[in-house]
């Protein structure tokens, strides 16, 4: 069997604490066709020191100045070679040693795998799973009602993808996936969990501004007065949330 190639790109910048365990848990993969990318954006807390630890892993590595997170995915994206990729960012893991061999090892041959995600904090604990729940069936109008797939958690065929729009500062990964659905004809769920994320990150510590993009996006994609009735639908589904669960973590 010809294992399609993925590449997995992980960004970070100062991340001492949390990086090694993205780095381990891309190393102890028994997958065999992996292309691993991590772009650093020229840390100085000691994140290099752990990176070279996992250099036999890596097959391109980047230290160097980014303007910004998307630009830094854009540097990744542009080294790329796979079949596949996969967006990893510092403090998530692949959710155990075969995620990748189950997700791969068959004939679909789809242009967009996808699956579950379960949530972590700082002592690397699963406290849950999100709170918006993964579609039985994903397509690019699946995110009307919120980012129902993590990024993390999404294998998308490369030549389906393009960059980053730069213009949004923390959500275009919402932007980039909706515009490789938009090109997709299979798109299988894996139906089994993929994926760590690590709560607590940027989007979450500019959550106004996060939403203000999201909005934005959805307008674009979905229409101005129906995003307006998503939104409430979205804003009611929140409340509900909070009344049985308490304050969301992701």
């Amino acid at each position: 069997m010809a294992y399609p190639k993925v590449s997995i790109i992980t960004i970070v910048y100062n991340n001492v604490r949390d990086i090694g365990h993205t780095l381990a848990s891309v190393d102890c993969q028994t997958y065999p066709n992996i292309e691993y990318i991590v772009i650093d954006g020229a840390s100085t807390d000691g994140t290099m020191k752990v990176i070279e630890g996992y250099r036999d892993t890596i097959n391109i590595l980047v230290s160097e100045k980014d303007k910004g997170i998307y630009d830094a995915m854009n540097k990744g994206l542009a080294l790329a070679t796979g079949d596949y990729v996969l967006f990893l960012n510092s403090g998530d893991e692949l959710y155990e040693p075969t995620t990748l061999e189950k997700i791969f090892s068959n004939d679909d041959h789809a242009d967009i795998y996808y699956g579950e995600t379960k949530l972590i904090n700082e002592e690397r604990e699963i406290i849950g799973d999100r709170r918006h729940k993964t579609p039985e069936q994903f397509d690019w109008t699946s995110f009307k009602y919120g980012m129902n797939v993590c990024h993390q958690a999404i294998y998308i065929k490369r030549s389906l993808t393009s960059p980053y729009d730069l213009q949004y500062k923390l959500s275009s990964d919402i932007d980039w996936v909706i515009r490789a659905a938009q090109k997709a004809n299979k798109v299988v769920n894996v139906k089994d969990y993929v994926a760590k994320y690590l709560v607590g990150g940027m989007s979450q510590q500019r959550h106004k501004q996060s939403l203000k993009e999201r909005y934005e996006i959805f307008k674009k994609y979905y229409g101005f007065i129906p995003n307006l009735i998503n939104h409430g639908v979205i804003a009611m589904r929140m409340m509900l949330h909070r009344l049985k669960n308490g304050k969301t973590r992701d």
